[in-house]
């Protein structure tokens, strides 16, 4: 099977068009076709439904995805095996989130730094989008952020971080072993907002209450949502990681809220596919050596 007509397959689906497709993978559109219908031949089904100009995934499209794209991911992952350079770059240009900043990175650049003594580090705080296009244009080498998928990126989930709501010490609702969303909506929330698809699953949640919550704080940022918590200003959903100290000392407490169960921040570690090979490994296993740990 050509990897070139998988590439296409799976270029068009992230461009969701022919001739974006194209652009990316400096080829005519007619070039973009071909190999799609080439791999429609060699699977001997349809992938695309065509109406004008539009196109939709058949069943047997979507069936194919996960497979083309891990298909996809395998391959450039050999060519960086391949292409690695002999000798290291002396700075290792890394872009991450602010949660990452503050609970990752201290714990992550002396490891990197005992494997790579000879290596500098120059650390760039953002948001994802940011970082994801630095890495694109080549001004950073690795980037940690929220989960996403782009074509010419190698892109690898680092962790999951459950999120949980937390109380502090003697509010009412510590000790209890479930809530209802009835009863959040009746306490002072502080609410920590990333934009990410997982927040909005609990906007919807607070959406369908006849009366809105109280929410007397919200901020984008992890550790002024904690410290306010802290603070009692009021309660918070927040990420494990950025409150597992506090959980340990008995300041903060979990409470279940059984709404969200399985809601989590994921973060991705990222690289220009063809690049940063050996960088990108082993930052992967450190930081997931941590997340482990943690």
């Amino acid at each position: 099977m050509n990897i070139e007509n998988i590439e296409a397959f799976v270029y068009v689906i992230h461009y969701g068009s022919f001739n974006k497709a194209a652009e990316a993978l400096f080829l005519s559109q007619p070039s973009v076709t071909a190999r799609i219908q080439s791999l429609e031949r060699e699977l001997d089904c349809r992938l695309f439904d065509r109406i004008g100009k539009q196109i939709s995934l058949t069943d047997e499209g979507r069936k194919f995805l996960p497979y083309a794209q891990q298909l996809l991911q395998t391959f450039q992952k050999s060519k960086i095996q391949l292409k690695q350079k002999r000798t290291l770059p002396n700075e290792l240009r890394i872009g991450c989130t602010v949660s990452v900043s503050n609970y990752i990175i201290p714990e992550f650049v002396p490891k990197m730094k005992r494997k790579y003594p000879d290596v500098n580090f120059k650390l760039t705080t953002a948001v994802t989008d940011d970082i994801v296009n630095k890495v694109l244009n080549r001004e950073l080498d690795v980037g940690f952020v929220r989960n996403i998928s782009h074509p010419n990126l190698l892109s690898t989930k680092v962790y999951e971080d459950p999120i949980r709501l937390y109380v502090y010490e003697d509010h009412p609702f510590r000790g209890r072993s479930a809530v209802s969303i009835e009863e959040i909506g009746e306490h002072p929330l502080v609410f920590f907002e990333c934009g990410s698809l997982d927040w909005m699953r609990i906007h919807r949640l607070f959406a369908s209450m006849s009366q809105p919550p109280i929410i007397e704080v919200q901020t984008d940022n992890l550790e002024t949502a904690k410290k306010l918590v802290l603070q009692r200003a009021g309660i918070a959903f927040l990420p494990a990681l950025c409150v597992e100290r506090e959980v340990q000392n008995k300041e903060l407490f979990p409470i279940d809220f059984p709404e969200i169960s399985g809601i989590s921040l994921q973060t991705n570690i990222i690289a220009l596919n063809g690049e940063s090979g050996s960088f990108f490994n082993s930052a992967l296993d450190i930081c997931r050596s941590i997340a482990s740990v943690t």
